[in-house]
């Protein structure tokens, strides 16, 4: 029999569940090393998507803050917060909405590598009277969007917005190929040529008479692993307060620094398979497989026992839309466990954000020994 908490015992599964406790020490854990460096730390709230947890991430709870959604945006401009980032591409159409949210006072900025884009939000600068900010988006390694440093689109993006209705508020990268690097030296490398690509185009841009008053980099590898913030004005991460499996496969967390799983309960046996069947399936843990390209593929997450110790070398092999099918890692000699019937288990899951994507709220356990579980509202939505 696994070990039990009592706390958990009376949830419908499957569930989700965070460790207060975890979540605030990978809190503390990157703001410390920031603020030991010199620069600012812009959370990402596309991760958590919850205001008590936004309260927590943010300093006084007031920002600066990094957004992926515009819904992010208002529900958290609504509480109080108030210098955001939206954190991608903007498109005309979401340029009322982005007034909106700025009316109503908060410092809503967006994002863009394109003249096309930057004539959009110039535009509405000047149709809606309010000065739209934006960051031009630097792809520092190929990994997805961005305008390549030193490409004369740089300054030409920037102009058009200078010199417009609207605000040139700075430069933004993300060093998303460092998920495919293992170990902080390695990260460390990605941090430094994302920090580099940041820097150097923003004195293109201040050396063609343009203001640059933002150099943004972050991903949650070269945000731990960063060696030197000269030049760099904020970091943005998001992961980092629940971490995931994947985070641990590339040596930027430990499994226990993982503070996000989901309770799940045996609902059957295949014995001649050696199979477990819980209530889990892809609509719980998500059908992300971000680990079948890691040195250790941990299928559809980690079995851990219902306190949180990971049972060795148990995984969630196979995912269905409502049924998990836990059994022994491929290759491994551990003997199937003896978990009958109505017994509960928490699955560490591969992505934090896409597992906790299929939740509307957090059952959260506390960080005082044996107080009562709390409920925290989750939100979706674009």
């Amino acid at each position: 029999m696994t070990a039990t908490d009592s706390r958990l015992h009376d949830l419908q599964t499957p569930a989700l569940v965070l460790d207060k406790a975890r979540m605030m020490r990978n809190i503390h854990r990157l703001a410390t090393c920031i603020r030991a460096k010199g620069a600012a730390l812009r959370p990402h709230l596309k991760t958590v998507k919850s205001t008590e947890i936004a309260s927590r991430l943010l300093a006084d709870g007031l920002g600066p803050a990094t957004v992926s959604t515009l819904a992010e945006a208002e529900v958290f401009a609504g509480i109080g917060v108030r210098d955001i980032t939206y954190a991608v591409g903007i498109t005309p159409q979401k340029l009322d909405r982005v007034a909106a949210i700025r009316s109503r006072g908060c410092d809503l900025s967006v994002i863009l590598d394109s003249p096309e884009q930057a004539h959009a939000v110039a535009e509405a600068s000047d149709r809606l009277g309010m000065t739209i900010p934006a960051l031009i988006e630097l792809d520092c390694d190929g990994h997805r969007s961005g305008v390549a440093p030193g490409d004369p689109a740089l300054v030409e993006i920037g102009h058009l917005l200078h010199d417009s209705a609207a605000e040139l508020r700075g430069v933004l990268t993300h060093a998303g190929e460092s998920y495919e690097v293992y170990g902080r030296e390695a990260h460390a490398v990605f941090a430094e040529q994302e920090r580099q690509a940041a820097v150097a185009s923003a004195e293109m841009l201040r050396n063609a008479d343009l203001p640059c008053p933002v150099v943004s980099i972050g991903s949650t590898p070269t945000a731990h692993a960063i060696k030197n913030l000269d030049g760099i004005t904020e970091v943005r991460a998001g992961v980092y307060a629940f971490f995931d499996l994947v985070q641990a496969g590339i040596g930027v967390c430990k499994l226990d620094d993982i503070a996000l799983s989901v309770l799940t309960t045996v609902i059957g046996h295949q014995r001649d398979k050696g199979w477990i069947i819980t209530d889990a399936g892809w609509m719980a843990m998500s059908r992300d497989h971000g680990t079948m390209g890691q040195k250790i593929d941990q299928g559809y997450g980690v079995v851990c026992d219902e306190v949180g110790n990971v049972i060795p070398d148990l995984i969630v092999i196979k995912a269905n839309q409502e049924h998990g099918i836990i059994a022994p890692r491929p290759g491994s000699d551990a003997a199937l466990p003896d978990l009958p019937l109505g017994t509960t288990l928490r699955i560490l899951p591969n992505h934090a954000c896409a597992t906790a994507a299929q939740f509307s709220e957090y059952n959260v356990i506390p960080s005082e020994p044996g107080a009562t579980l709390l409920k925290w509202p989750r939100f979706g939505g674009w």
